[in-house]
This record gives structure tokens, sequence and C-alpha cells, in this order.
């Protein structure tokens, strides 16, 4: 038989598929206008486990029973997913006591950053409030949340991730624990320098200071001195405040020049990070759920069960509202081995439609679900 006409047989069959998948389409229409009239849940996980075992048993083939599996999964999906468009209420996780306003107020903020004067998050603060910024550090990023959640400052500045050396796990997890929300952020460059005392020459250092994050975004310089003791510090401006206390020549300091400036300390190596295009992405933490009418990312959190296919099913919510994901992260949930909650940036704007209909389906089918902003 020719090929040509091989095609046209499974055109034909294509054609006639697209005119059942669509008349089931229109029942599942019929199936959510009762589900909302009655107040029953879209997903209905039993009902859809044993349409799968019903359509295997047509079919001797395993391979064919594996197809059919799939094959119906991803149809099962699609209608629940356009059952979703019906559901009339918004999602509670979304909107509630949700704010929209031309622009997220600064005026007269408080606003609390992790580290010294001089640090990256000190800087980030200055150029998203302000010269002028009404702003105060704290020890950690934790006590830089409760800040925020307790009401004594309006605003948190916290890194989240850097372009080299990837997420701040820490701030992720304070997202979780903390009913705080992300409502902007902005990217700094980052421009690592050696600071010494006056006078100090490289071939004088044996030990540096830094945070963890400055040793690895310098870590093919340090790596040209592996004579050099590497102590991490809890912020980049506190390696330079150390090196002025104690007055050690041979003591060094890998921190921003504006550091070097507020400690009278002096650049003796510049450019030293790994990768020229070196930048850290920083999230402004407020506890109000005020965002801005022109915001473009959403960023969620959630937890799904341990089973095949699970992350997938949740993701396709944002692939079916035609929503572009820009990232995604896990973390280990804690107490539960080898178990994860996911971490998930997606365009978009709760106002948006789309944005809405991904929503309510994500909330219903997975375990847990945390709004963590939009910016």
């Amino acid at each position: 038989m020719d090929l040509s006409l091989i095609r046209e047989d499974i055109d034909k069959v294509d054609k006639e598929i697209i005119e059942l998948f669509q008349k089931r389409m229109d029942l599942c229409e019929e199936v959510a206008k009762y589900k909302l009239s009655v107040g029953k849940a879209i997903l209905d996980k039993g009902r859809e486990d044993s349409k799968i075992e019903k359509v295997q048993t047509f079919v001797d083939d395993e391979s064919m029973k594996v197809a059919l599996s799939d094959l119906f999964r991803q149809i099962m999906s699609s209608s629940r997913k356009l059952q979703y468009k019906f559901m009339e209420q918004n999602s509670a996780t979304v909107r509630a006591e949700c704010e929209i306003v031309d622009k997220i107020e600064t005026q007269g903020a408080k606003v609390c950053y992790q580290g010294i004067e001089g640090a990256y998050s000190y800087l980030a603060m200055k150029r998203y409030f302000g010269e002028d910024v009404d702003g105060y550090n704290v020890p950690t990023f934790d006590a830089a949340m409760k800040e925020v959640a307790e009401g004594r400052a309006d605003f948190a500045v916290l890194p989240i991730e850097n372009s080299t050396a990837g997420i701040v796990n820490d701030t992720y997890d304070l997202l979780m624990k903390y009913d705080n929300y992300i409502v902007a952020d902005l990217v700094y460059e980052i421009d690592h320098a050696l600071l010494g005392l006056p006078g100090a020459k490289v071939s004088d250092i044996s030990k540096v200071y830094s945070h963890p994050q400055g040793l690895m975004q310098c870590s093919h310089y340090l790596d040209e001195h592996l004579d050099w003791d590497r102590i991490a510090t809890t912020n980049t401006s506190l390696g330079a405040k150390k090196v002025l206390a104690d007055g050690d020549i041979h003591q060094a300091a890998i921190a921003s020049r504006e550091a070097a400036k507020v400690f009278g300390l002096e650049v003796i190596a510049s450019e030293i990070r790994n990768e020229k295009n070196n930048a850290t992405r920083f999230v402004i933490i407020s506890k109000k759920r005020s965002f801005a009418k022109d915001a473009k990312t959403m960023s969620i959190c959630f937890e799904i069960a341990h089973e095949a296919g699970s992350l997938y099913g949740i993701l396709s919510h944002i692939k079916y509202n035609g929503l572009n994901m820009t990232k995604i992260q896990s973390r280990p949930i804690e107490g539960k081995m080898w178990q994860w909650r996911f971490y998930v940036d997606f365009e978009g704007n709760v106002n948006d439609a789309a944005v809405l209909n991904a929503m309510r389906g994500i909330e219903a089918e997975s375990t847990y679900l945390k709004f963590l902003g939009n910016y």
C-alpha cells in the first residue's frame, strides 16, 4: 500500500478522534456545572484511577495498556483544566485580602537588612529605597524576616539567588517559615575586591574572610593562593570589619569597594570574581499583601504527593494556561526524608484570568500551596 494512502486513512481516524474529543469536552462542561452546583471537588482521583483500570481491560497487549493509560490520563488532565475555568470563585490562596496598588509605597518606610554598612544587602537597600532610607541592620536573615513579621520593619531586603553561586537556601526556607510576601525585586551587580589594611600587599596575605557566597564566587582567584586560610563570616562586610579590628596586615576580606570606604581599608586586588557578569537578585519583603498593578512575576511554593507524574501534573497547569515558567527550585521538607517542596516563578499578574485558572488547578491538586508574592 502507498504511504500517502495510509496517511490519508490516519487523517480520517484523527478527524474522528477530534470530533469525539470535542464531544467529550462538551460533556465535561456539564460535569463542571454539576460539581459546582453541589460543591464537589473537580479532581476525583478514585474515579480517574478506576477509569484507567477499565480502559486497560479493552486491550491485551501490555504496551497498549501503558499507552492507553498515558492517553487517558492526559485526556482527563485536559478535562480538569477545562472544568477549573468554570469555577466562579477565585483562588482563595491568591486573592484573600489581596490589595492591588498603583505602586509599592516606600515613603517613610522603615527597612531592615542582614549584615552591616557596606554589605551588598545594604547597597541593594540604598538602590531600591534611596540614599535617605530609614534603614537598620540585623545579624541574620531570620531576624530580618522576624522584624517584618512582627511589624518593627515595613520591609526587609534579602538576597535570594546569585547568577554564579546559585540560590540562597536560607531565604527560600524563610519564605515558608514566615507569612511575609515578596513585593519587589532588584538585581545588583556584584564586584568583589580583596580588601586589606593600608599598605598591605597580596604577598602579605595568609588569611581571608568573607561570606560563603563571596568565597564561592571568587574561588578561582583563591585557588591561585592555596596557602591562604579561607574563613567564612555571616556577611562580607563583617569580614572587612574584622580585618580593621584585628589590625593584622596578613588578613584580608572579600567584600565590596563600598566596604573598603566604610572601614578605611584598601583594595589590594580588584575584579577577583569568577565571572565578570556576576549579579545577585534581592527580594523586597513585606507583611502586607499589597502588590503593584503592573506586577509581572508570580512566586509560589507547593508540596505534592510522592508519586509518579505528580510534579508534571502541577506544572501542566502553568503550560495549559499559556504562562511562562521562569524558575523552579526544590528544597527538602523538614521531617520528611527524601520529600521536597517546590518553589516556582512564572510570568503573570494576580488579576490575570490565566493566572487565576492555573492557581485554581494547582491549589486543588497539590497537597499544600503557598502564595509568595506578585511583583
